[in-house]
């Protein structure tokens, strides 16, 4: 079954400003096919990549990312919100439209030399994702690509993210 993935996202005018058009994935993950099949098109798209772990920020980047790296056959890393892990963690601090807010990893989830692919349901803007990225090299890993239900291009987010492939199945 061929799916065309725009027709599973809700678009939400206003939200959660005005202006904004915000582009909901609950409707696509609540269709098991379409779930299931947007994980296969996003595994076919990072063929090629040799991947040691997934790793996504919280907290879509956790439902994407996370059956990713199943799909895949290696593990998930969460990178959560500051506060979040229990254990030994590194921070990264990043610009949000309103303030500043900072992710954390834990120091052992990651081994030097190891290949990462980052993924998330969204790029945009590209801070979150280049966060991510600057946490996964602050422990000796290797950025090979991100993965993306969603890119909103005329954000340009790609830029933030100089020499890393990037895969995107929606682009807007």
């Amino acid at each position: 079954m061929s799916f065309n993935f725009k027709d599973y996202i809700r678009v939400i005018p206003d939200f959660p400003q005005p202006g904004i058009r915000f582009k909901d994935i609950t409707t696509l993950l609540k269709d098991g096919a379409a779930y299931r099949a947007a994980i296969d098109a996003l595994k076919e798209a990072v063929q090629g990549l040799e991947i040691d772990v997934v790793a996504g920020p919280e907290a879509r980047g956790f439902v994407i990312g996370a059956p990713l790296a199943l799909a895949l056959g290696v593990g998930f890393v969460p990178i959560r919100k500051s506060g979040k892990l229990p254990g030994e963690t590194v921070e990264a601090a990043y610009d949000l439209e309103y303030g500043k807010d900072k992710l954390a990893v834990h120091k052992d989830s990651i081994q030097p030399g190891q290949k990462v692919l980052i993924a998330d349901d969204l790029l945009a803007t590209g801070g979150t994702i280049a966060t991510t990225t600057q946490l996964v090299r602050q422990l000796g890993g290797e950025v090979v690509g991100a993965a993306f239900l969603i890119e909103l291009g005329y954000l340009d987010g790609r830029a933030k993210l100089p020499g890393i492939e990037i895969r995107s199945l929606i682009q807007y």
